[in-house]
């Protein structure tokens, strides 16, 4: 949260171990609450809903391979954990993929986002280049056939890029209905291996080749609504004090968006 704040930032992201971590250092949920409203800071999301697509819950992953403990917490623990933080919104990606057409992921995202709504919380869909929901077209085809009011999708300008980036597609989805709006920056050329470059070797905004010009205008034409966040795993990021890779992102943000 220091780091937010050295950053010039508003709102953080917390996945369930951030959380827990809080909890083990001996905070309740309401001093959580309190240390975010001390540092002026809001959950914008919580991040990754995993299990909702259709056989992604009976999916097992051993904690000694879940080095990053993103498959330890479900949707009731991440959904009360929204709840006692004040989160906005939850994440949802495609993990593992199977054998479900667009149909199922419609019916199981519409469930998830009924679930959602008891919390308070809006439910928007990252479109992964190398899942079975790999661009934004698919993506919003689901959320269409959800036709849930807390229902969208999220842009995360990485996955944007990798994806296609098809400007005509964004310009067909209503403002209103872009929940989450994540920018990084990356070459031109994809990567061999685009896991290993999107969890290591992201740029910040600026750093790259990325149109990012075009797709900010793209999203205040359709009338956008989203946070404006920005997400960079970057191995030299990651090395430096966590207030100095603060202040880079948020002065790199404020470049492209002011």
């Amino acid at each position: 949260m220091e780091a937010a704040v050295a950053g010039g930032f508003t709102g953080i992201s917390l996945w369930g171990r951030d959380y827990w971590r809080a909890r083990a250092d001996g905070l309740n949920d309401a001093d959580i609450r309190s240390v975010l409203d001390d540092h002026g800071l809001g959950v914008a999301e919580i991040d990754p809903a995993w299990w909702w697509l259709p056989g992604a819950a009976d999916i097992v992953i051993p904690e000694a391979a879940d080095a990053e403990a993103v498959f330890r917490y479900g949707e009731d623990e991440l959904l009360r954990i929204a709840e006692a933080v004040g989160g906005r919104s939850l994440n949802a990606v495609d993990v593992f993929g199977g054998d479900w057409d667009i149909d199922a992921a419609a019916e199981a995202f519409a469930g998830l986002c009924d679930r959602a709504a008891e919390h308070g919380v809006v439910v928007h869909i990252e479109f992964l280049p190398w899942s079975k929901i790999p661009d934004l077209a698919t993506a919003w085809e689901i959320v269409q056939r959800a036709g849930r009011s807390n229902g969208g999708v999220a842009v995360d300008a990485w996955h944007w890029f990798r994806g296609g980036g098809d400007l005509e597609v964004l310009k067909g989805i209503p403002g209103e209905r872009v929940l989450g709006l994540q920018l990084d920056d990356g070459p031109a050329e994809p990567e061999a291996n685009l896991i290993e470059a999107t969890l290591h070797d992201r740029r910040l905004p600026g750093d790259g080749d990325f149109d990012l010009a075009s797709l900010m205008a793209t999203l205040r034409e359709i009338g956008a609504v989203a946070p404006v966040g920005i997400e960079v795993f970057s191995d030299e990021l990651h090395a430096l004090p966590p207030a100095q890779a603060a202040r880079r992102a948020g002065d790199a943000l404020r470049r492209l968006v002011c």
